[in-house]
């Protein structure tokens, strides 16, 4: 098991490494693991509504899971309230972990985010269910998922 200051050291190399426009980049187990260390932090979904309800979702600790939608569904439209609907559900000093199906939005929200001004945004690698495979079947690869951690089906 790490430390919390390990984990956030994680994140921080993976800032500096690829250049990234937030506060780093966690391994689905590192962020479980923070989460688990740090109760500021919250997991934000930014996936949309029927991707919960048909997908499932992360199991986090009381109080550490929020869902706020990058794109509506249908069609993928940008939801023009985000960042009004993110300073609803945390502070802008909070840790904030956003996830979503492979780690692309994810990468977006923590972008818009620390523009925002939220200090602590991390974008979750992997994302949810990960990669497609070569049958084209997400959680075989990679992902929140596949890397067994807990998660309610729809």
């Amino acid at each position: 098991m790490s430390t919390l200051e390990q984990l956030y050291a994680h994140a921080d190399k993976r800032r500096t490494e690829n250049h990234l426009p937030y506060a780093g980049s966690l391994s689905p187990a590192e962020a479980f693991e923070l989460l688990q260390l740090d109760p500021r932090a919250r997991l934000v979904d930014v996936r949309t509504r029927a991707e919960l309800d048909w997908v499932g979702r992360p199991v986090v600790g009381d109080g550490q899971y929020a869902h706020v939608e990058w794109t509506r569904y249908p069609g993928g439209v940008p939801n023009a309230e985000f960042l009004d609907q993110l300073r609803q559900t945390v502070s802008p000093d909070t840790p904030v972990l956003f996830l979503c199906r492979s780690a692309a939005r994810s990468k977006l929200a923590a972008i818009a985010a620390t523009q925002a001004g939220f200090g602590q945004a991390f974008d979750l690698l992997e994302g949810f269910e990960g990669d497609k495979d070569g049958q084209g079947h997400r959680k075989t690869v990679s992902g929140w998922c596949f890397r067994g951690l807990p998660w309610i089906g729809a």
